[in-house]
């Protein structure tokens, strides 16, 4: 059971823009910055402007910048990556686009690493070439100061942080007509109130709160797609979430946001290894320790359960004192503070919930299925990640994608709708539910995966959302918005009869051709719809 809109009390205010954006990442940012070109901008936030997840990248841009590269190599290993799933003409947009897209967000204040007068290029996992940009290991605190600095210098937009969204307004012919939220407390505005809009953009971020163990940051509750699938959007590939494999297991922590060991890490030649050095990536895979991170999380999990362990071991001692300190000053210093330090000793890592590749499915211009709702960054499902995402594609495809939507909204933006009466059934799900609901989707639906582990999973949810009794505030909000999310995740991963990208069936350990498609899902009445549609 999915609620068909959040219990919440009636909008007590009102405001009005041309175009509202949810969200201050990347792909927020971007979409608000050049929506001006549209008209009146409102930016909503669900905490400060700059905490989002992009500020917690510490892995860079991937474009093909470099004369030694092309768009056509990065697209060739984007196709790899997404396991035949990836939408081509998608693929195609991002590669080509990409380049311009971080010349501008230069051009806007953003400061990466130089070598030599050029912009230091380095290489990630399933990458064949140098071609990913860093601000050492901080690349999104640098791209997300440069974007809040600018979102601050323009007056066309209005700004409201602490606010988190609650549910679409729709017209009577089913077009978006703005969204209601809930601000807490800061500025002119107070309480539920709603924004009546001409277009909608959904940049919200990602859902990795729904596990017990993620580098996302606490707002990651999965808000957006939560939203989207209430109000009859359609979902593509939900299945498909990606697993970081080297979070720091920080010493005595019961979960939550783990911080990232990035993997250029590994590009400068760091190595997994077990308890006793033994290198985890040998022989499984031909690029090593820099394979896929479907594979390196797979693999280090299946070992870690064979070993009855909760975490293995990142060697970076060979990289040195001065390059470690030169490139990772931020992960140096995390580490030592947990009383680890890399320079002489091995850093505990295990996978965590990192980036979900599917999400609200959008065309080439961020369009969804519901007129006048667009969305972009981690919320969306472009077509660029199919069945797992390329490391550091994420925040090139928020650049690319949400300047789409800018120039689609400034060559037609849609007339103001004005919003029905809503009378479809408002419910909560308990907030107590919130850690057996990420306990389990980590246990049944997390790395690894089974019919039976996914059958456990989908009993648990349904148990959970008949808990009932909270009274509308920001954690029973939050805890219906993960369930909504953990209930596609589970349904998705129960149709794919295989294993494919980010996505592992233990009882179906092998691609198969006939799952060459996609999984799509929309909620009908309060009834979760899954189906398969083959490419």
């Amino acid at each position: 059971m999915i609620p068909q809109r959040l219990a919440a009390p009636e909008p007590g205010w009102t405001l009005t823009a041309d175009v509202v954006v949810v969200g201050s990442g990347i792909a927020g940012l971007t979409a608000a910055l050049n929506a001006r070109r549209a008209g009146r901008v409102l930016l909503v936030t669900k905490a400060y402007v700059d905490h989002s997840a992009t500020r917690w990248a510490q892995g860079g841009i991937a474009a093909a910048l470099s004369p030694l590269d092309s768009p056509q190599a990065h697209l060739h290993d984007t196709l790899v990556a997404g396991a035949g799933l990836c939408d081509p003409r998608a693929v195609e947009v991002l590669v080509t686009e990409g380049p311009q897209r971080v010349r501008e967000l230069i051009e806007l204040g953003a400061r990466f690493d130089m070598r030599d007068g050029e912009l230091a290029m380095t290489r990630e996992g399933g990458h064949l070439t140098s071609r990913v940009v860093h601000a050492k290991d901080a690349t999104g605190a640098e791209v997300e100061r440069a974007l809040v600095d600018a979102v601050h210098d323009a007056p066309e937009i209005q700004l409201i942080e602490h606010a988190l969204v609650l549910d679409l307004l729709r017209a009577g012919d089913g077009r978006a007509a703005g969204l209601t939220l809930h601000v807490l407390g800061e500025g002119t505005v107070d309480g539920v109130g709603a924004v009546h809009a001409r277009a909608v953009v959904l940049a919200s971020g990602g859902l990795g709160q729904v596990y017990s163990s993620t580098t996302n940051p606490s707002v990651s509750t999965g808000d957006g797609v939560a939203l989207a699938l209430r109000a009859g959007a359609v979902l593509s590939d939900m299945e498909f979430v990606q697993f970081h494999p080297t979070a720091f297991h920080v010493p005595g922590s019961l979960g939550g946001q783990q911080p990232l060991i990035t993997e250029a890490m590994r590009g400068e030649g760091g190595v997994i290894v077990d308890a006793n050095g033994v290198r985890v990536m040998d022989g499984v895979h031909p690029l090593g320790d820099l394979a896929p991170r479907d594979v390196v999380a797979k693999t280090m999990s299946r070992l870690m359960a064979r070993q009855g362990v909760d975490h293995l071991y990142l060697d970076v001692r060979g990289l040195g004192a001065d390059l470690l300190l030169t490139h990772f000053p931020t992960i140096l210093a995390r580490c030592r503070e947990a009383g680890i330090d890399p320079v002489v000793a091995p850093i505990p890592v295990a996978p965590a919930a990192h980036y979900a590749s599917g999400g609200v499915r959008t065309d080439l211009d961020g369009r969804t299925s519901i007129p006048g709702l667009y969305a972009c960054g981690e919320v969306a499902c472009t077509g660029v990640h199919g069945a797992n995402r390329l490391a550091s594609n994420s925040l090139l495809e928020g650049l690319v994608f949400a300047h789409r939507i800018a120039d689609s909204l400034a060559n037609d933006l849609p007339p103001q709708a004005v919003p029905a009466p809503d009378d479809r059934c408002a419910d909560l799900v308990d907030v107590s539910a919130r850690l057996d609901l990420a306990r389990a989707m980590t246990e049944g639906a997390g790395v690894l995966r089974s019919a039976d582990s996914l059958a456990h999973t989908a009993k648990t949810l349904h148990d959970l959302a008949g808990r009932h009794g909270s009274v509308p505030r920001t954690e029973s909000w939050e805890t219906t918005n993960l369930h909504a999310v953990a209930t596609a995740i589970t349904a998705a991963a129960t149709v794919r009869e295989e294993t494919r990208g980010g996505h592992w069936r233990e009882d179906f350990p092998e691609p198969r051709d006939a799952w060459l498609g996609h999984v799509t899902q929309r909620v009908d009445g309060d009834r979760l719809l899954t189906t398969f549609e083959e490419m």
